[in-house]
C-alpha cells in the first residue's frame, strides 16, 4: 500500500492549499479506483462449506415434506 504524506511548505502556507495538494497526490497515486475496486469483494465459498448448505437445504426441504404428510404444517402457509 503507497502512503501519501503531505506537509506545509513552509508556515505561510494555508490549509486550503495543502489539502489540494493532497487530493492530488491522493488522485495521482491510483489509491482510490484499488479501493473501491476491492471495497465489495468477498472470499469465495470453499467447497466444503457449500456441500455443506446444500445439504442442510436439502434436509431442510425433506423435514418440512414430512411435517406436512403428517398434517402438521399445511402449504398454505409456506407459500
Amino acid at each position: 500500500m503507497i502512503n501519501v504524506e503531505v506537509t506545509k511548505k513552509n508556515s505561510s502556507e494555508n490549509d486550503a492549499n495543502m489539502i489540494r495538494r493532497f487530493t492530488k497526490k491522493i488522485r495521482n497515486s491510483g489509491i482510490l479506483p484499488r479501493v473501491r475496486s476491492i471495497r465489495y469483494n468477498n472470499r469465495k465459498v470453499s467447497k466444503y462449506i457449500k456441500k455443506k448448505e446444500a445439504l442442510a437445504n436439502i434436509n431442510k426441504k425433506k423435514e418440512i415434506e414430512r411435517l406436512i404428510k403428517l398434517g402438521k404444517l399445511s402449504e398454505n402457509k409456506l407459500r
